[in-house]
């Protein structure tokens, strides 16, 4: 992380005297619905309606397939809570052509980044990102892309992502 953030420079233990203890580890399957309620939340403050359709489906199915193989989610929760998370977020790693920047082919994607709105402002995006990025290094992905909303631009800016050097370009076929 080039902005040089890391887990412990999260907070302080005077912000944090009195808070619930939140811990971040790695989604395990039980944890899928909740995984997708806060992906949906995470749509919904994107302006999209995230409330049904068949996404969800798909969704629960792409992380029983894909969970601990190409895709990897880290979760935030509070010691001793109801079941509910705090925050998640996600990673995929996909292969592309080798090149010179990239002679492995690996690419890595981070998506559904979200809080719930109970627990926004304590620094569990950012240590759900780093979380991410560090799984991403150990499997050998040299750079990682994400989309993000106006008000977390800030955040993912602060741990080294920017623009790439060539525009992103899209088509919905």
């Amino acid at each position: 992380m080039s902005a040089g953030v890391e887990p412990a420079d999260l907070g302080s233990p005077a912000a944090d005297a009195g808070r619930p203890v939140i811990a971040v580890r790695a989604a395990a399957p039980a944890d899928t619905a909740e995984v997708i309620r806060l992906a949906a939340l995470m749509y919904e403050a994107m302006g999209i309606d995230a409330s049904g359709g068949p996404w969800r489906e798909a969704a629960r199915a792409g992380l029983a397939a894909r969970l601990g193989a190409d895709v990897a989610v880290f979760v935030a929760e509070e010691a001793a809570a109801d079941g509910r998370l705090a925050a998640a977020g996600a990673g995929s790693i996909t292969r592309r052509l080798p090149g010179p920047a990239n002679p492995g082919g690996r690419a890595g994607y981070i998506q559904w980044v979200s809080t719930d709105p109970r627990w926004r402002r304590r620094g569990l995006a950012c240590q759900i990102t780093i979380a991410l990025l560090g799984w991403f290094a150990a499997n050998q992905v040299l750079a990682v892309e994400l989309h993000a909303t106006s008000q977390a631009e800030s955040l993912y800016r602060s741990l080294g992502f920017g623009p790439g050097p060539y525009p992103g370009l899209r088509i919905r076929l």
